[in-house]
């Protein structure tokens, strides 16, 4: 694609605060421009997300279900057998996906058997040929390069939020250990899948500083998410309001204008979406879902593949093909 407008790491917080309170049409008329110059808006990237570890997790993340402090109805499940996460990589992309991301409920990777078998995992979905990405906490940069060794493309780290209201959903970790995740994991030779959450009761102010710290890193993440908060019964935000869609909408045309390059994915919240939402959401410059057999992400209800499809099809999108590329 034609790139006209130029990749910035030094965006001011003013900046990003103009364009995301320009009036919404507008705003969306520039991010189109933009994701047009970068990307073929035709293409949309299906991407899977598997929970290959479930629940049982000692962080005190508010919106998360998974944490073992909060009473919900998710079902603890252990680390899945290499041979289940291997054909289910199989079947994604049977199903159009390209990328195939793991992902475990810990705190942080350690260097047992566990790992071991990640690692095999990461081995098994790069021989079927897809984008391998894995979310399994926080790592050291040689567990980093361990996962890059055996073939892993992607990392999924998200902020979550602004450093400012970080403390107010999390506190069995800090911000700084995000970044220095983020950081080893760019000095493993790994491409950076980092975005964040709307709806957790933070201000505009605070997406904006997400979204001002992920456009200053000197390489922007390869892969921005752009969360609408799943609620969940029995975690402590399970009574927020429902994310307006204009919301989601804004923060996707925002991410778009300032990290051209990137993958804007459409992530949580999609089921409380309508096909019409979803597809203002794609005309602001988001190029990626998540689908899946299961009708799942990790934990909340999300469309399944024959859903999806149907909807690219109404919209005149297409899944992307994409051919992994050497990080």
């Amino acid at each position: 694609m034609k790139d006209t407008s130029t990749l910035r790491n030094d965006w001011t917080k003013e900046e990003i605060e103009q364009i995301y309170h320009l009036p919404l049409l507008e705003l969306i008329y520039k991010a189109a421009t933009v994701h047009r110059e970068w990307h073929n808006p035709e293409e949309v990237q299906m991407s899977t997300l598997l929970s290959i570890k479930t629940g049982g997790c000692p962080e005190d993340c508010s919106y998360c279900g998974q944490a073992a402090r909060y009473h919900t109805n998710i079902k603890v499940q252990a680390l899945l057998p290499t041979e289940t996460v291997i054909e289910h990589a199989r079947k994604a992309k049977e199903g159009g996906s390209s990328r195939f991301c793991m992902a475990a409920a810990w705190r942080e990777v350690r260097n047992n058997r566990d790992f071991d078998r990640v690692i095999d995992m990461v081995k098994g979905v790069n021989d079927l040929g897809m984008e391998v990405c894995c979310t399994l906490g926080m790592l050291t940069e040689e567990q980093a390069i361990r996962l890059q060794k055996a073939g892993l493309y992607a990392y999924n780290h998200n902020l979550d939020t602004s450093e400012q209201y970080y403390d107010e959903i999390i506190s069995t970790r800090t911000f700084d250990h995000r970044i220095n995740t983020i950081n080893n994991v760019r000095k493993a030779g790994i491409t950076v899948c980092s975005g964040g959450i709307i709806g957790l009761g933070e201000t505009h102010g605070d997406r904006i500083s997400m979204l001002l710290t992920l456009a200053t890193i000197p390489k922007h993440p390869e892969s921005v998410p752009i969360n609408a908060l799943a609620r969940v019964k029995g975690t402590p935000l399970e009574n927020n309001e429902k994310t307006d869609t204009w919301e989601m909408v804004r923060m996707i045309a925002t991410a778009r204008i300032i990290m051209p390059s990137s993958m804007i994915r459409l992530s949580a919240g999609r089921i409380e979406m309508t096909e019409f939402e979803q597809g203002w959401c794609f005309m602001a410059g988001a190029n990626s879902i998540f689908t899946g057999e299961r009708e799942t992400l990790l934990v909340t209800p999300n469309p399944g593949v024959s859903e999806d499809l149907q909807m690219l099809k109404t919209l005149g999108l297409k899944p992307m093909v994409k051919e992994k590329t050497i990080c």
